[in-house]
């Protein structure tokens, strides 16, 4: 007759196994709560619910305006930065400033060249926090066929189900040749630009 194993042996073979559960069960959620980062961090631009626009300013009075069409990606996770990766491509004769002869004159030559550079481009490789939920990023700025670095500093929070980052980028536009020839004086139009986003990212 065989015997039944002793109440001692029973609880030293099940221990292990329920110690083998345990391991496996967290390293489930951990790698499930991994991939909802990662998914969520890849995901592309909300179009409808973001914008790109600048400002500038012309013998001292401000002025700005907008661009209708651009995409974006990114992977950014707040608590790894260092890990951010990020690329804006930007549709140049989508440009508004608000009135359709201004709209024309700046596709010209001297301005976007937009014939010959229709898109211009913002590439982010790692981030920095300088304080909480704001951050710096190194920039390569490609406009009118030349590339030069950036700084990049924006801010990042939640809006809904949604990443928003947001923030801006100061450029020197006759580092760029925008505003070539006799709109070169900085004194008519100031060398500093500022271009601001919003960018919202689906989940």
């Amino acid at each position: 007759m065989n015997k039944l194993m002793p109440q001692g042996d029973r609880d030293g073979h099940s221990q292990p196994m329920s110690n083998v559960m345990k391991v496996a069960k967290w390293a489930l959620f951990f790698l499930l709560g991994l991939l909802t980062q990662v998914v969520f961090a890849v995901q592309g631009v909300d179009a409808e619910r973001s914008e790109i626009s600048f400002g500038f300013r012309q013998q001292g009075v401000p002025g700005g305006g907008k661009f209708l069409k651009f995409s974006a990606q990114a992977v950014f996770l707040p608590a790894k930065p260092e890990s951010t990766q990020a690329r804006v491509d930007i549709d140049m004769t989508s440009v508004d400033l608000g009135d359709k002869g201004w709209n024309q004159d700046i596709q010209s030559a001297a301005w976007f060249d937009s014939r010959q550079f229709p898109i211009s481009s913002v590439v982010v490789a790692g981030a920095k926090m300088v304080s909480p939920g704001r951050y710096e990023a190194p920039g390569k700025l490609t406009l009118k066929g030349a590339t030069h670095d950036v700084v990049v500093s924006f801010r990042s929070r939640s809006e809904g189900a949604a990443l928003v980052l947001e923030g801006e980028v100061p450029l020197k536009r006759v580092q760029f040749k925008i505003g070539d020839g006799a709109w070169a004086d900085t004194s008519v139009v100031a060398n500093e630009v500022s271009v601001r986003f919003k960018l919202v990212f689906k989940k």
